[in-house]
């Protein structure tokens, strides 16, 4: 039977080590059997992997794969938080901010990015609720951010 772990290694995916709050908050906050996860960018090798707007600079490509480098640090700090991926009952719900354009409307393809890594790394308990909506700017001028809401056993 196959695990979230070896499902990373089967894409290559090896996680980071998770990014440290850059202001007044927490990167994880478990009350029961949730864990809240505090909004990932798209670092990779710990630097952005793209900045800018879609509808402007960014193309959906890029910000497919932005929104899916910011799911790999969402699991990195639910690894961080529990220890074990395996742990993880459910990804209950992801919430995507995608900085773009007035008049950009692809909003739920790039969040595609995130949803179909949780689905690949967490099977049918990757299956969740989502919300994705635009936003003017976001930090460091990063596309996209990605925050999550886990069921842990």
């Amino acid at each position: 039977m196959s695990t979230p772990q070896s499902r990373l290694a089967e894409l290559g995916i090896d996680l980071p080590t998770p990014a440290a709050p850059v202001a007044n908050y927490v990167a994880c906050v478990q009350t029961g059997s949730l864990l809240v996860v505090s909004g990932q960018l798209p670092l990779h090798n710990g630097k952005l992997f793209a900045t800018g707007k879609l509808g402007g600079t960014v193309d959906v490509d890029t910000a497919v794969e932005a929104a899916r480098y910011s799911m790999i640090n969402v699991i990195a700090q639910v690894q961080a938080a529990v220890g074990d991926l395996a742990r993880v009952k459910r990804v209950v719900r992801l919430g995507g901010f995608i900085a773009c354009t007035p008049d950009f409307t692809a909003h739920a393809s790039v969040m595609n990015g995130a949803s179909d890594l949780a689905v690949a790394v967490f099977g049918d308990a990757g299956r969740h609720a989502r919300s994705t909506v635009g936003v003017p700017s976001l930090p460091l001028d990063a596309p996209v951010e990605v925050e999550g809401l886990f069921e842990i056993a």
